[in-house]
């Protein structure tokens, strides 16, 4: 579909990521699903229609302004400059889950496989999100100094991350040798897909007995939380997250306040009552 291929080019020319371009492609290819219409053909009503269909579907705040996002940049290109000023909810902010530093020794503890155990390590130990460890290469790490480089990440920026003291051999020896433009890891000399690194998170933390819904990004929530426990501030806490505001990095305090040494009231008022008892 010609529209597709416009909208990878002007994404590129634009310096949209990767993962941003696939994700209105795909709203898109679903929108002509329903659609059943020509681009040249699609009407207001149409885009109407198919917003509400989302709407059915149950489908969060959240994706209904990614789809409505993705018809707006292809509407955009076909230079129709029509007013959709719909806007939904997003879900209320929960707290993220993560695992414990309990949890997260059971979950190393139970990877044999060495590049398995480096893809969780460094998830958790850097904080990663799953698109940027598999665009990770070898010329990003300076495991000496114990940092690297995430390139092109989310919304499109550059930042450092730090590598743990206790891997910067391991992955040192992992990637002696290899060509500085080879991803640190690959499968058959191929970027890795994110579902790889999903369904291996997923399996080892089964193996491991931990009954919370862990996936990949739970090890970065999991490597916010604890930097807050260890007395991080928040300003240092969002700057290694690559996070553009304080906001989103805020609810990290409110996940990590059940692990401060807090004593609940009743207990002050039981020790009052044994001692008139």
């Amino acid at each position: 579909m010609d529209i597709i291929e416009k909208i990878k080019k002007e994404g590129s020319r634009m310096k949209l990521s990767r993962f941003t371009i696939e994700t209105y492609n795909s709203h898109i290819m679903d929108f002509f699903r329903f659609a059943k219409k020509d681009v040249s053909k699609v009407t207001k009503g149409d885009i109407r229609d198919y917003l509400n269909h989302l709407s059915d579907r149950k489908l969060s705040g959240n994706s209904m302004n990614v789809a409505l996002a993705s018809i707006k940049f292809m509407l955009r290109i076909q230079r129709k400059n029509w007013k959709i000023d719909t806007r939904y909810s997003r879900r209320p902010k929960a707290i993220p889950v993560f695992l414990t530093k309990t949890e997260i020794k059971k979950l190393l503890m139970a990877i044999q496989n060495k590049k398995h155990y480096l893809i969780v390590a460094l998830l958790y130990s850097a904080g990663l999100r799953v698109s940027e460890l598999i665009n990770l290469k070898v010329k990003d790490l300076c495991i000496s100094e114990g940092y690297g480089f995430v390139r092109h990440g989310k919304g499109n920026k550059d930042r450092i991350f730090i590598i743990a003291r206790a891997l910067r051999d391991e992955i040192d020896t992992w990637t002696h040798g290899a060509d500085p433009e080879s991803y640190v890891f690959s499968a058959r000399n191929e970027m890795l897909s994110r579902k790889t690194v999903y369904v291996l998170v997923k399996y080892y933390s089964r193996l491991a007995g931990i009954r919370k819904n862990v996936h990949p990004h739970t090890l970065r929530h999991s490597f916010a939380t604890h930097l807050v426990e260890n007395n991080y501030q928040l300003e240092t806490v969002q700057n290694v997250l690559g996070h553009e505001s304080p906001q989103t990095t805020q609810v990290y305090i409110h996940a990590a306040l059940p692990r401060f040494k807090i004593e609940s009231p009743l207990d002050t008022i039981r020790e009052t009552q044994a001692a008139y008892s």
